[in-house]
């Protein structure tokens, strides 16, 4: 809307004052870089290129790269699954991932794993931080997200924490489902 009025603006500036035209053109012009960022990171929060085109472990580290606390990833198989399996299991990490980096604590460091396990797809997002009561926050935004996108495949969500002792958020999706999506992929 503000780049329409600013469009708008200038076009009664070019007939009428030519000269100013110049610093709303550039505002326009940032105003587009700007728009394009923001729709290339809800595209990629939509369906990561990466994941996409290369996989979990591709994906996670990448991920990790920008996490605000210090984050290995260990990915125990180099097979690819389906496309809902991967996002299901790539956004349940980047969660508990995000969760860590606002609640562990400065200096904490964050582990990442992913495994299959007899055909299940398995993850740990672990830390070392600050830990928590897990009562009190079961039912927060974060970790109901996560329980239905996994829930949603008959997949698992646990969590484990304790004050003082970090925390670990574990996952799994079934054998049928991720037999089901590599057939699929």
């Amino acid at each position: 809307v503000a780049m329409a009025v600013k469009l708008g603006q200038a076009r009664k500036m070019a007939g009428s004052d030519p000269a100013s035209i110049e610093p709303l053109l550039a505002q326009l012009r940032d105003d587009v870089q700007e728009t394009l960022t923001q729709l290339r990171e809800l595209a990629h929060g939509i369906y990561p290129p990466l994941l996409r085109d290369h996989g979990l472990a591709e994906a996670l580290r990448n991920a990790a790269t920008r996490s605000t606390l210090p984050t290995t990833v260990e990915v125990g198989t180099d097979r690819r699954f389906g496309a809902e399996a991967e996002a299901a299991v790539y956004f349940c990490c980047l969660e508990a991932m995000q969760n860590a980096g606002k609640h562990a604590g400065e200096g904490a460091r964050v582990a990442v794993r992913i495994a299959e396990q007899d055909g299940v797809l398995v993850f740990e997002v672990s830390d070392d931080g600050s830990g928590f009561d897990p009562s009190t926050v079961r039912k927060s935004h974060g970790f109901v997200n996560m329980r239905d996108r996994l829930g949603a495949f008959g997949g698992s969500l646990s969590v484990g924490s304790s004050p003082g002792r970090g925390a670990t958020v574990r996952g799994s999706l079934p054998a049928s489902f991720v037999a089901q999506q590599a057939g699929d992929a």
